[in-house]
């Protein structure tokens, strides 16, 4: 990626408001030993391909310094990694060595390839005397691989805040292949900024995350969750943003509030894109530029699914008529665009190439229509892809024109699951249905929530296209197949207190060749989980999740 006018202006400036750390020589400092644990922060793995993968790791003893450097010496540290194909280490196939080093927060990033496709492999780090926990991960079937079958699971939004995170334990126990995280990773705000009903259950350290130091100490503090970092050990993640990595509701080089100015939002932005990069398992493809990183990009399982994660927000138009939830006709002008130029072109290419059985989405903001209001006008959310309609109709016609199979999109975003089919044409009831929409509700974020009856929504009537909402927390897990692909919604009744049970609220199947959702499964509602509150209760709280500030 070409580095832009604006990135060469803003690097040096970035770096230095951002607080990066300069590495002394050698010889003024003594190479004092780690005296504790310093891989306190988990290990991971990403971007998994047919030879090859991420591992990821951090160093951090003391990882909510407010320095955001985890408590670890001005030095790099030589970190040593083991890959082995069982989960003792008896038959290691590769071992190596990287260094730690502070200008990079003592994060390591070692990309492999030349290893054996769809295998599975264990992997662990040693630094100094310690040694990390071990993590599984695998690699993609070979290119020209048919059949099989994938487990995947996505998830998003996970506000520490706001509860536990049982619903990464739950994922991680169902040993998924793969997981998707859709964005909102970690949030931004100070403690007690964004509340839940009854109060937060834990609080954020430290300020909202401006600088480099403060996005460091942020990802540290939600690292350090024993259940997010057993969704990371179980399984190769690829990740994508949204808006809370950065600032709420971003968009570019636009921050959020125009009432509440941020001079600095540049240098902000480098910021968090660097502490993002260093703190998730990506290849070096993703090493941001200033304030310019590349995330989206493919990731291909065989011939059995073509995964084309998304980003959404760093080359968007601001959203229209100020943002929020409006009757707007600039949502209508073709010329807006939610991906950019380039990427818009970058993923129709891609469905014309396509040679899989499924090409997915990993995306963040809800894809498919949703009218809130039942009268003539239409209401929708100018941060999805409603508030970028040509978008949307040219990247379903790019699908449907290059006859891709099957086509699903994954989203994260609103707090809450929703299944829809898609449309070429959204108030045309009658107008063909050319692919799914499955959205995953929060970890977290929200609090508890509630169950309510299949149906019941209140946006239903007037938008037959969506089949199904649930307001509780959870995640999606999928099953891909040559013949089909289904997936059950997983949710926990609560995650104000710790160690919930998780169970399946609803299943659809996808069937190959044959648009559009089918249910096969709707738990009842259990009763002490049930909202009693109306439809248009329901539909304000559905608004209220997707404006985060008071």
């Amino acid at each position: 990626m070409a580095l832009s006018r604006r990135t060469l202006l803003l690097t040096g400036a970035a770096v230095g408001a951002a607080g990066a750390v300069t590495v002394l020589p050698s010889a003024a400092v003594a190479a004092r030993p780690l005296s504790t644990d310093p891989f306190t922060l988990g290990v991971a793995s990403g971007d998994p391909d047919h030879d090859g993968f991420v591992l990821w790791t951090r160093l951090a003893p003391t990882p909510l310094a407010e320095d955001g450097l985890g408590g670890m010496p001005n030095r790099s540290v030589p970190v040593r990694w083991e890959l082995a194909a069982d989960e003792r280490f008896r038959r290691v196939v590769r071992r190596g060595s990287a260094l730690a080093r502070p200008e990079s927060g003592h994060s390591v990033h070692v990309e492999l390839n030349g290893l054996q496709p769809g295998r599975e492999y264990f992997y662990r780090f040693h630094a100094e005397r310690h040694t990390s926990p071990v993590g599984r991960t695998r690699t993609a079937p070979a290119p020209w691989a048919s059949g099989g079958k994938l487990v995947m699971a996505f998830a998003s939004c996970s506000q520490f805040e706001h509860g536990y995170f049982t619903s990464y334990r739950r994922l991680a126990e169902e040993e998924p292949d793969l997981v998707l995280h859709l964005g909102d990773y970690q949030y931004e705000y100070t403690k007690d900024t964004y509340n839940i009903p009854g109060g937060n259950i834990r609080d954020h350290e430290g300020p909202e995350t401006v600088t480099l130091a403060n996005y460091r100490q942020r990802h540290a503090q939600y690292k350090s969750d024993p259940d997010l970092q057993a969704a990371h050990q179980v399984a190769p993640w690829a990740v994508v943003w949204d808006d809370h990595e950065l600032d709420n509701n971003w968009a570019d080089e636009v921050y959020e509030r125009p009432d509440v100015p941020q001079p600095d939002f540049l240098a902000r932005r480098a910021a968090a894109f660097q502490a993002y990069y260093e703190n998730m398992p990506l290849r070096r493809t993703s090493i941001p530029r200033g304030i310019d990183m590349q995330l989206y990009r493919r990731i291909r399982w065989g011939r059995l699914a073509n995964f084309h994660m998304l980003d959404t927000r760093q080359y968007r138009d601001d959203q229209a008529c100020g943002d929020g939830t409006r009757d707007c006709p600039a949502a209508l002008d073709p010329a807006r665009s939610i991906t950019g130029a380039e990427q818009e072109r970058w993923l129709i290419d891609g469905f014309r190439r396509s040679e899989a059985r499924w090409d997915v989405l990993g995306q963040q903001v809800f894809f498919g229509q949703r009218d809130t209001d039942a009268g003539p006008a239409k209401f929708t959310s100018m941060d999805s892809w409603d508030g970028y309609v040509g978008s949307r109709d040219r990247i379903t016609r790019g699908w449907v024109e290059a006859k891709v199979r099957n086509t699903l999109v994954l989203t994260g975003d609103v707090h809450a699951h929703w299944a829809t089919d898609l449309k070429l044409d959204y108030d045309d009831p009658t107008s063909r249905t050319v692919g799914s929409e499955l959205v995953c509700s929060s970890i977290s974020t929200g609090g508890n929530g509630a169950d309510s009856v299949t149906g019941s929504h209140p946006y239903f009537p007037h938008n037959p296209h969506l089949r199904f909402h649930n307001n509780q927390r959870g995640y999606v897990l999928t099953r891909f197949t040559e013949r089909e692909f289904t997936a059950d919604f997983k949710v926990l009744p609560q995650v104000t207190t710790p160690g919930a049970p998780v169970h399946t609220r609803a299943s659809f199947v996808v069937e190959d060749r044959v648009p559009g959702l089918h249910q096969t499964y709707d738990r009842p509602v259990d009763p002490a989980t049930a909202t009693a509150r109306s439809g248009v209760d329901q539909a304000a709280e559905t608004r209220a999740q997707e404006t985060v500030r008071p």
